[in-house]
């Protein structure tokens, strides 16, 4: 389906706004940069940076949507025979071979930045909240839990936790100045170290059965 004109003119404010914004908090420091100079910069008005961006740590942590989102996706779509901790472990494997934001991937300015911005690492725990949260629904409804049940939940909470470590893994590596190919090997390994840790209770949980 060919993207409409107004459509592909919405995108390209929205990433011009983003990448105005990235640019003004490396070279100055996310607290010390308004949205009115974001807006100013952008050539927009400022409230159309506030229509495409609410938030201001959503400027700078601009994948948001789908970095809540892809847990969740991924175990959606797992293939058959396959469960929700292998289907994660296979992701991410994958997010990192293509270097993504969603596994850590960035520069190391961007990676120091969000490290030394309380702002944005209290934002970045509530996206991380929030993927929980879409994970164990997707658990929940993939494995027809019962209501009150809280296995969906737990294990959410668990798989969650684990990738929540190992994107901060990434992202110290990259503020540490080290190359992505140093980081996407020390990823891969310590992907399968945390799975590993975790192949004894979940290895058969929420296995995706033949479809009739």
């Amino acid at each position: 389906m060919t993207m409409g004109l107004r459509e592909l003119k919405k995108r390209q404010t929205r990433q011009a706004i983003s990448d105005t914004a990235t640019r003004l908090f490396l070279e100055r420091g996310f607290e010390a940069v308004t949205v009115a100079e974001i807006a100013a910069a952008a050539r927009v008005a400022k409230a159309t940076v506030a229509g495409y961006f609410p938030r201001k740590e959503d400027l700078a942590l601009d994948c948001h949507e789908t970095f809540t989102a892809d847990l969740a996706r991924a175990v959606v779509a797992r293939p058959e025979g396959e469960s929700a901790l292998a289907a994660l472990r296979r992701e991410f494997l994958a997010a990192v071979e293509r270097r993504e934001p969603g596994a850590g991937f960035s520069g190391p300015g961007f990676a120091r930045m969000v490290a030394g911005s309380p702002a944005l690492a209290s934002r970045l725990r509530e996206l991380h909240d929030l993927r929980e949260d879409a994970l164990a629904r997707a658990l929940a409804a993939d494995t027809s839990a019962a209501p009150g049940d809280l296995t969906p939940r737990v294990v959410a909470a668990v798989l969650a936790a684990a990738h929540r470590t190992l994107f901060r893994h990434v992202l110290d590596l990259v503020a540490a100045g080290r190359s992505d190919q140093e980081i996407a090997a020390a990823a891969t390994r310590s992907a399968h170290q945390v799975a590993g840790l975790l192949e004894a209770s979940l290895a058969d949980y929420a296995v995706r059965e033949a479809r009739s």
